[in-house]
């Protein structure tokens, strides 16, 4: 018997060929889309599940109340670690310090390669659960030992036993290889983890962490600590336990700030990052959720297209149900012949869905910046398509199923009837136009999203940035040899006409990486802190940059008194209500040394484009400098300008790799989340607008057919091309209309939401829905207009021919 509804279901898709096409095409398209977002989900919730204790891992961050405003950080500072281990050792199997994850030069011989890693407590290893190739994990026992990861080993040493070999690192140490282990899984919080150096050692070779653990200094919070709980440990009982770690430790002017120190397990790393007020606000499980949604819906929007093709073909098909019921066959057996059809259409599509996958994937894995792989091997996936599959039959076939096998054999054979007007009556075509404006509800939604997702990229890209990026790049000092050498470099290569000028600072000008406190001023609020973001810099600094004083003047070293001087930005001034601050004198108590506003910059927006600017002091300073932004000459070509550049400081500092950023390229970066998920978005949208097109044409093309006579009849009477290409497309407006202003308030009030996030957002204009609205007519009219004038320019003796 089954054999026999797939020969009748083969023999009905052959036979209608433009049918079967939109059908498995629309079908194929919904299913690789579900199976791409599938397959993206899947790597986002197993994100971190590589590692062995993935359950027990918690990363320890801490509340502050600053200015009546919680704030949570991972920053902690570097006695808390000793803290943890000497008061709730109990609680916890392993505890590891770090410092932050950042490129170094490692050196072998003459090679140099800059990889990212970080300097860690020697139980890391053992926390991240390291597959050793060589070695073991207690290779970080040795102060001077290094463990390197499998691809950082073969770029220093190529196929040769690293183990034992002596390497340099940023040329301060040199260490001894004592392991190699397996590169870490992309979708991990450690992915760019290659390599892991001694806490100790970091420790050694920087005077002013050695300062701050000596001196079990808690106000400042520069370091990360990690931690793995003990076997019987829970992890919110453990949180709360260590709740006031620092707490207990702190002066009684620190305590105003109110820290309270907590764990944050592994498994919320990724979807639940974000905080608000000391609250877990989601993260990128906002993303996963939005992307479910969104393949439901596409997945949706193919199957109303075989439903509402199945059902307007159902009068063609009538008079097959009713000769079938009236030589015996029962209702269940038109049920299971016509699910045997969907069946036959779905797995045709699965298997079209399986090549566009398969063709598509690398270039989602760029647009998403994943590294996904179709899983051949897993049986859970293919467990995961055979329910798929069966689903997307169900309900693609139910409809169709259940609908055409309830016509009523005698009513159909006599040609008149309920049964004929239920399949092109009134009555029939209700559930149809429901079913498109769902289709075109969802896609319009979709379009009016990505709108406003590349609007508000767009919107944050513009704001001003308080300084001129154009033709600026930038350098990590990365090791000593870069010191000591600022006037030497800037001599020479503004001599040259490589560059305008050139300037040195503790930050670069996308970001501010510290924040001190305890500074006073006159006039102080008694309930406004003294905590500020402070950055060094030389006094090149604002004309290499070119930002912008407001008031007073910029850094000079025509000044020798600007070694105590301030600049301050406009959040600064704000903050710390000044109405004339230029000559104001600040008193920072962490060193006992009154400095002087003598200038007032505006913002430079160097953290997080979508937040306020922070406020921010600018010290002059040759010392305490980390980074290294040139302004290139744009009367020189960039290639040669670079050029000359790396020449310049291969010739002063041999030892370290030329390795630099644009401030074009650093400032983008910030928006790659958002612009990962505005590309996606977009994409999802287009197919979402294909499926249903599919679907309208097929409509269309039937309706056409459906109505040849009568328009035979009207092109008789004189009706023109014109007045039966708008009698037949009315209808299909009419929905598209209907499901613009169904939309339009669903995307409001979902976008309205997404907003709220941002502090600094677009604007959700009614522009916006009425392009959308605009689009989708369009796409509608063209999709339509093709089935419709072909019908109208039918010759009408053709169509009348019987009559």
């Amino acid at each position: 018997m089954l054999r026999n509804y797939l020969k009748i279901a083969w023999r009905n898709l052959i036979r209608h060929k433009g049918y079967s096409a939109i059908n498995i095409g629309g079908l194929a398209v919904g299913m690789a889309v579900a199976m791409l977002i599938g397959l993206w989900i899947y790597d986002e919730l197993s994100y971190n599940k590589s590692f062995q204790h993935y359950d027990r891992i918690a990363r320890v961050m801490q509340h502050q109340t600053v200015n009546g405003h919680v704030l949570t950080q991972q920053m902690i500072p570097i006695p808390l670690d000793a803290e943890l281990r000497t008061n709730y050792g109990d609680a916890f199997a392993h505890l590891a310090i770090a410092f932050w994850q950042e490129d170094r030069i490692l050196s072998y011989g003459d090679k140099h390669v800059t990889r990212s890693g970080n300097y860690m407590g020697a139980e890391m290893p053992e926390i991240l659960s390291l597959q050793m190739q060589r070695g073991s994990r207690a290779g970080l026992s040795d102060v001077h030992s290094i463990l390197l990861s499998a691809s950082t080993a073969k770029a220093l040493f190529g196929d040769a036993n690293p183990m034992e070999k002596i390497i340099d690192i940023d040329g301060r140490a040199n260490l001894k290889v004592t392991g190699v282990y397996d590169d870490l899984p992309a979708n991990s919080e450690f992915h760019e983890l290659t390599f892991i150096a001694p806490w100790d050692l970091f420790v050694a070779t920087q005077p002013w962490v050695k300062q701050l653990r000596d001196k079990r200094r808690w106000d400042d919070n520069s370091f990360q600590l990690f931690a793995q709980l003990a076997d019987n440990a829970d992890m919110e009982t453990v949180s709360t336990r260590i709740k006031n770690a620092k707490l207990n430790n702190l002066s009684a002017d620190e305590k105003q700030f109110k820290a309270e120190i907590f764990l944050h397990p592994m498994r919320d790393w990724r979807l639940y990052s974000n905080w608000e007020e000391g609250v877990k606000q989601g993260g990128y499980s906002q993303y996963v959720r939005l992307f479910a949604i969104i393949s439901v819906f596409v997945l949706l929007l193919a199957c109303i297209n075989f439903m509402n093709l199945s059902t307007a073909r159902s009068e063609k098909r009538a008079k097959e149900v009713g000769i079938r019921k009236a030589v015996g066959s029962e209702r269940r057996q038109l049920v299971n012949q016509f699910f045997s059809e969907s069946f036959l259409v779905v797995a045709l599509a699965f298997a079209g869905a399986v090549l566009l996958v398969l063709l598509l994937l690398p270039w989602f894995n760029t647009v998403a910046d994943k590294q996904l792989t179709f899983p051949w091997t897993e049986v859970s996936f293919w467990l995961t398509c055979l329910g798929f599959i069966t689903i997307t039959g169900l309900l693609a076939g139910s409809y169709p199923a259940f609908y055409l096998s309830s016509f009523q054999p005698i009513k159909v054979l006599k040609g008149s009837g309920s049964a004929l007007r239920l399949g092109s009556g009134r009555l029939a075509t209700v559930p149809r136009k429901v079913l498109v404006v769902v289709q075109f509800t969802v896609s319009i939604t979709l379009i009016i999203g990505t709108i406003i997702v590349y609007r508000q990229i767009q919107h944050t890209q513009d704001r001003p940035t308080g300084y001129d990026r154009t033709g600026l790049l930038t350098m990590k000092m990365t090791t000593p040899a870069f010191y000591g050498k600022y006037d030497l470099l800037r001599t020479e290569l503004t001599s040259a006409g490589l560059i305008e000028e050139m300037a040195e600072s503790s930050s670069p000008i996308t970001g501010v990486f510290a924040d001190e406190g305890a500074f006073s001023w006159p006039g102080q609020d008694p309930g406004v802190s003294g905590q500020f973001g402070t950055v060094w810099v030389t006094p090149e600094f604002g004309k290499t940059v070119g930002w912008h004083v407001k008031e007073g003047r910029d850094f000079s070293r025509k000044f020798s008194t600007d070694s105590s001087a301030i600049l301050v930005n406009e959040a600064a001034v704000t903050f710390m209500g000044l109405k004339n601050p230029v000559g104001t004198l600040v008193h920072w108590g962490l060193k006992n040394k009154q400095y002087r506003v003598v200038g007032v910059v505006r913002n430079v927006l160097a953290n997080s484009p979508y937040d306020p600017v922070t406020p921010v002091f600018y010290f002059m300073d040759y010392n305490n400098v980390n980074w290294i932004t040139l302004k290139l000459n744009p009367n020189r070509s960039t290639s040669q300008a670079i050029a000359g550049i790396e020449a310049t400081f291969k010739k002063h500092i041999p030892s370290a790799p030329f390795d630099y950023k644009f401030i074009d390229q650093e400032f983008g970066e910030k928006f790659a989340s958002e612009e990962r998920i505005g590309k996606l978005a977009g994409v999802f949208s287009t197919l979402a607008i294909l499926i249903s097109c599919l679907g309208l044409f097929g409509l269309a093309s039937f309706t056409a057919e459906q109505r040849t006579k009568e328009i035979g009849v009207r092109k008789v009477l004189g009706a023109s091309v014109l007045n039966l290409w708008g009698l037949l497309s009315k209808d299909f407006v009419t929905l598209v209309l209907i499901a613009c202003f169904i939309a339009s308030p669903i995307a409001w009030y979902y976008l309205n939401e997404w907003l709220s996030d941002y502090e600094y957002r677009t604007e959700l204009s009614w522009w916006v829905f009425v392009v959308a609205g605009l689009g989708a007519l369009l796409i509608t009219l063209l999709t339509v207009s093709f089935q419709s004038i072909k019908a109208a320019l039918m010759n009408p003796v053709k169509s009348l021919r019987s009559e």
